[in-house]
């Protein structure tokens, strides 16, 4: 398969291009469940999950199957009284039942809102309560997280029978879904209308509300087709888990919408699971946030001289990735990994593109705009900046006919200037419309008058062999204004210490510049990070400051 030059696509599209492609239309509406599921359903054997559980054996399930099941469960929410609009909230680990929850919700035309199963109470009334969410399902393994939850919506239980007996009151979900019929008649939706309730990962404040229209699955084609570059053949996986933004748009949505198959792991992420997963599905296509690449690499012992994957392509996405991961994965998984940008609120909207060929592919950079986006950086008076200069990363929202974001749900804040949505992030223009990641606005060190991007300092103490990860802040200082700090955590097999340290500081001085390098460092046994996996930078801003204070 040839690919297409990125600038003459980019040029040249149109979001009729893929509208053309789909079932509903911008000026019917969607059914979003139609559009990833029953249009596939045709072909009886056409799979569109494979499975592997922790607790149950492996298993397929096909689109015809999941249109059968999640039409079931379309009908127990038309019986509950819930449809159009209303929040359909999962508090379940990757399993099929959680697939046939997503399909069945979009089916009835209703929201489906999805809850991280590693959040805690209080993270779960938030958002149960902010959304006025309808229903809530989870398993025995998470129902006792809603016994502190105020207000909790009516429970759906999945295997209640393997429950604590006291929440025998709760509606059993293989009981309930036995007394539907397998037909439904999809619900269509406006274009504008939510078919997703998210919320950001809350890395600055609170966590913000963000209803995704149906028109989105315009955008989601084209970062599943021309991005991550899915073809007709691939096997694809995204590691990233359906609880946030990324698993849910484009483990789930995406790859679904161009009717391939996506794998769910139940396991929780380790090395060894990992390469499990690649050889047993011959995967050739895969997604992970840097987090799982860097841990690869960190236990690159495990795997042997010989060990060949089917990998064709990877892509990366959440943080930048550093030169060692890129070529690691390119030495040892067999394949080139591309970088890709996005938010919860936007999608994807800058990449490297898989699928497209690009002038250039810097690397660690965010790449060029994805087509149906014009992304921007702006200064502080929001002009966009020229070669060379760093600005805080936008979207020309007049020229971004993919553009899907309507502004935080319940208002919460306005991210818009004028024509532009600011996304917060600092980056650096190379003026032939790429960028690379500079860092969030809040997290760019000021240090005796430089401005430095922690994204650079962590990603050159990766270099060191001894370094697995690395978190870098801004120490207030009364002559520097800030001096930078690195929290440091060591592979396995080296211990800290004060020559360490040093060597550290030295290959920063040298490789970034005088200016940059952390005077302090410490050695941490974890970094804290959100529960999507990008380090909480301002939990370490706090402790800094706490020291400095005292």
């Amino acid at each position: 398969m040839t690919t297409q030059n990125y600038q003459q696509f980019y040029d040249q599209f149109e979001p009729a291009m893929i509208e053309q492609k789909l079932l509903g239309s911008l000026e019917q509406g969607f059914n979003v469940c139609e559009e990833i599921c029953d249009r596939w359903a045709e072909d009886e054997s056409r799979l569109a999950l494979r499975y592997e559980g922790v607790e149950r054996a492996a298993s397929d399930h096909t689109f015809a199957e999941l249109k059968r099941r999640s039409a079931q469960f379309a009908n127990f929410l038309t019986s509950q009284g819930i449809g159009k609009g209303d929040r359909v909230a999962a508090l379940l680990p990757r399993t099929p039942e959680l697939l046939v929850v997503i399909l069945g919700t979009l089916r009835a035309g209703a929201v489906y809102q999805p809850l991280f199963t590693a959040f805690g109470a209080g993270a779960i009334e938030y958002r149960l309560g902010t959304a006025g969410t309808k229903l809530v399902l989870t398993d025995p393994a998470n129902r006792m997280k809603l016994d502190d939850v105020k207000d909790c919506p009516t429970k759906l239980l999945v295997n209640r029978d393997q429950a604590d007996a006291k929440y025998a009151g709760d509606l059993d979900f293989e009981t309930e879904m036995a007394k539907q019929s397998d037909q439904f008649e999809p619900v269509r939706i406006g274009a504008e209308e939510p078919f997703l309730q998210m919320f950001t990962s809350g890395t600055v404040g609170k966590a913000k509300g963000v209803a995704v229209p149906a028109r989105a699955l315009l955008s989601f084609y084209v970062y599943m087709r021309y991005a991550i570059g899915l073809r007709p053949d691939d096997t694809y996986w995204n590691v990233a888990d359906p609880g946030w933004a990324y698993g849910l748009y484009y483990a789930v949505v995406g790859p679904l919408l161009l009717g391939n198959t996506t794998h769910f792991n139940e396991h929780g992420f380790t090395p060894e699971s990992t390469y499990m997963m690649l050889r047993k599905y011959h995967i050739t296509n895969l997604a992970a946030a840097p987090t799982a690449y860097r841990m690869l690499m960190a236990h690159d012992d495990i795997l042997s001289d010989g060990d060949k994957f089917d990998l064709r392509v990877a892509s990366s996405a959440g943080e930048p990735l550093n030169p060692e991961v890129i070529s690691w994965v390119d030495k040892r998984l067999g394949c080139p990994v591309m970088d890709h940008y996005g938010q919860t609120e936007t999608g994807m909207t800058a990449c490297n593109h898989h699928e497209l060929e690009q002038s250039v592919v810097r690397v660690g950079s965010m790449g060029f705009s994805m087509p149906g986006h014009r992304v921007v950086a702006l200064d502080g008076d929001y002009n966009e900046v020229g070669e060379g200069e760093t600005g805080q990363l936008a979207v020309d929202v007049d020229n971004s006919p993919l553009f899907f974001f309507q502004g935080y749900t319940w208002g919460e804040k306005n991210p818009f200037h004028g024509k532009y949505y600011l996304t917060g992030d600092v980056v650096i223009s190379h003026g032939d419309g790429g960028y690379s990641f500079a860092g969030r606005d809040d997290d760019i060190i000021t240090t005796a008058g430089y401005r430095v991007g922690p994204a650079d300092v962590e990603s050159t103490l990766l270099e060191h062999e001894a370094v697995a990860e690395s978190g870098v802040i801004g120490k207030p200082d009364p002559e520097r204004g800030s001096v930078i700090k690195a929290y440091v955590v060591l592979k396995s097999q080296f211990d800290p210490s004060d020559e360490l340290a040093a060597e550290l500081k030295t290959l920063v001085r040298e490789r970034l510049s005088t200016h940059a390098f952390p005077r302090e460092i410490e050695f941490v046994p974890e970094l804290p990070k959100t529960p999507s996996g990008k380090i909480q930078r301002f939990i370490l801003r706090n402790k800094a400051r706490e020291e400095a204070d005292s």
